[in-house]
């Protein structure tokens, strides 16, 4: 309890961060999911469904329906299992994760953090990942999904808000709350027009390799656009290249065959 006539701290401006296609390209998630089939844990088959569901996020992020059925297999698939067993498979989450964040949004989050406001990774991801990473980073904490877990084991359910559209702005007022913070005067990135009530949370929102709505809001409410996911122009430059070796090859055949008909 502060004492009798002891100055009330003066709320400050912190910097939210989404996780996946925010602070990093693709999504978190499938590197639990690769470092578990390497631990015998996850069937080959999934891990294949995952890999090509990495591939949709980054190319189009998330949507409402796909985070759900991954909510339901994930705690399906966690119901049981130790909690120290998924501990350990956090050194080869770390080596899937740390080489795909996007090192501009790092100097983005570091100049926040020395200009005096305090950053956040806030994600739909699960609390022990998004401390996980708030740790090595070097960032001031972070708001997950909580999972259940009884007796050193998960019960496949979440402990609280899944953090997730309402359920991020919910975890930022708890953040806001402990820390002292004042929303209205804090910065918060992402990509995803799911996670436009955790822009909308904030007194300056920046929108992340957006998505097509969260890129049409942010046009429509002027906000800050930044843009680092580089897998989609890739994919574009990569069709054009193929394009233009079909075409190279067609018209080396068409050029055979007038030859040939020349000589007959």
């Amino acid at each position: 309890m502060t004492a009798p006539g002891t100055p009330k701290a003066v709320p400050r401006a912190a910097a939210f961060f989404d996780l996946d296609r925010t602070l990093m390209a693709g999504s978190s998630g499938f590197h639990w999911a690769r470092a578990a089939h390497r631990a015998g844990l996850l069937a080959r088959r999934q891990l294949l469904a995952d890999v090509w569901a990495n591939v949709q996020f980054r190319l189009r992020g998330s949507t409402d329906q796909g985070t759900e059925r991954v909510k339901e297999r994930v705690g399906a698939w966690l119901a049981g299992r130790r909690v120290v067993d998924l501990d350990r498979l956090a050194p080869g989450v770390l080596a899937g994760v740390l080489p795909r964040l996007y090192g501009q949004m790092l100097e983005v989050a570091y100049g926040h953090q020395d200009a005096g406001r305090p950053i956040f990774i806030c994600t739909a991801a699960s609390q022990e990942t998004a401390a996980m990473l708030a740790h090595v980073l070097g960032f001031d904490g972070a708001a997950g999904s909580r999972l259940e877990q009884v007796d050193g084991v998960y019960t496949g359910r979440f402990d609280g808000p899944f953090c997730y559209r309402e359920g991020k702005p919910a975890r930022m007022r708890e953040l806001a709350e402990a820390h002292d913070l004042d929303l209205a005067a804090s910065h918060a990135y992402s990509d995803s027009s799911s996670d436009l009530p955790m822009l909308r949370a904030v007194g300056h929102p920046v929108a992340v390799n957006p998505d097509r709505e969260l890129a049409c809001a942010a046009a429509q409410e002027g906000w800050e656009v930044l843009r680092f996911e580089t897998l989609g122009r890739s994919l574009k430059v990569a069709a054009a290249f193929a394009a233009v070796a079909a075409l190279g090859g067609a018209g080396h055949v068409v050029h055979r065959r007038g030859r040939r008909s020349a000589t007959r």
